[in-house]
């Protein structure tokens, strides 16, 4: 473990964050929290009565992925869709605060913005409802998207496709989007939500749960052997330059075209909630290649980062301060 990466070259990574710009392109959401307490079975049904004490807007889908971003000091802009609704105008007017330029944020009149609403009692959630279109998103906003992308300076050290499978991303899409780094020389990081890998063939990075690698595999992984032959299918049959299995408190196994497997253990003391893990790590990890990090340094840091993240409750960002002093 320890020859991965010296703290000298880790601090090195992080002291170039403030340099390094990541695009987030994908499925915006706001991820809505109300929290309270619950002392009683409710009379009508067999349901806990929760008593309401608070409730909290929070960036959700791919712009948590931004958030990640940004709260380790870096350059982060976003693209992707909301609705001509209350959120969605939330959704813009939190990241103008932020500085984070909304030119590439669609807005589409006939689209809810995607809500995802959790009711957490005693730090535990008790039910979460879904708001949402899955529908493929409009032509003109397909266009938009291309032409915001294309728009762009050359500063940018990475894009991050973060596809939560609802809507946004067509073969059409991810195509263009990649014709567009390779041409540019930009790494191109996937979180798939799509079990049909070929969706995101040739792509630099890809970072899917364990869940996710059986679904893409058409089998079960039931073992570390399971695991690293089914890694390496996937990446000589897609052609990734980078395979990051995410496995939970087993830690990540990140897979490289040349044939190199390295497995990291999970550094999470404590896990309350693994909300928005996932985006923490491909959100760090892009970061870090962005500032001139190999694969497996970025998959190091990144596993510091997601160790983080699973000790928060609800949605959370992980601060760079955080990172430095987990090292």
């Amino acid at each position: 473990m320890k020859n991965i990466i010296s703290k000298k070259r880790a601090l090195e990574i992080i002291d170039r964050f403030h340099r390094s710009k990541v695009l987030v392109v994908g499925d915006i959401m706001v991820d809505q929290f109300i929290w309270g307490k619950v002392s009683r079975i409710s009379p009508e049904a067999p349901v806990p009565v929760v008593k309401v004490t608070s409730e909290s807007l929070l960036l959700g889908g791919c712009a948590n992925v931004l958030n990640n971003v940004f709260s380790m000091g870096g350059k982060v802009a976003v693209s992707g869709i909301v609705g001509s609704d209350t959120m969605g105008r939330w959704l813009i007017d939190t990241l103008q605060k932020m500085t984070v330029d909304t030119a590439g944020v669609i807005v589409e009149q006939e689209r809810p913005t995607i809500v995802k609403t959790r009711i957490i009692a005693h730090n535990q959630q008790v039910v979460r409802f879904d708001r949402e279109d899955k529908s493929p998103v409009t032509q003109n906003s397909l266009q938009r998207i291309i032409a915001y992308i294309e728009s762009m300076e050359d500063d940018l050290g990475a894009v991050i496709i973060s596809d939560y499978n609802k809507g946004v991303f067509s073969e059409q899409l991810i195509r263009k989007i990649r014709e567009i780094t390779t041409k540019r020389g930009i790494i191109l990081c996937i979180d798939p939500k799509q079990s049909d890998f070929s969706l995101y063939r040739g792509c630099d990075l890809i970072t899917p749960n364990h869940q996710e690698t059986e679904h893409a595999l058409g089998m079960e992984l039931e073992n570390s052997d399971d695991i690293t032959k089914g890694g390496k299918t996937l990446i000589r049959k897609f052609g990734f330059r980078g395979l990051l299995i995410t496995r939970g408190e087993e830690g990540m196994t990140l897979f490289e075209g040349d044939g190199g497997v390295t497995h990291i253990p999970t550094v999470a003391r404590e896990v309350f909630d693994v909300t928005g893990a996932g985006d923490t790590v491909i959100g760090v990890f892009a970061l870090c290649v962005a500032a001139g990090a190999t694969f497996t340094e970025a998959a190091f840091l990144a596993n510091h980062a997601a160790g983080i993240a699973v000790g928060k409750v609800g949605t959370a960002p992980v601060y760079q301060d955080e990172l430095r002093k987990a090292l």
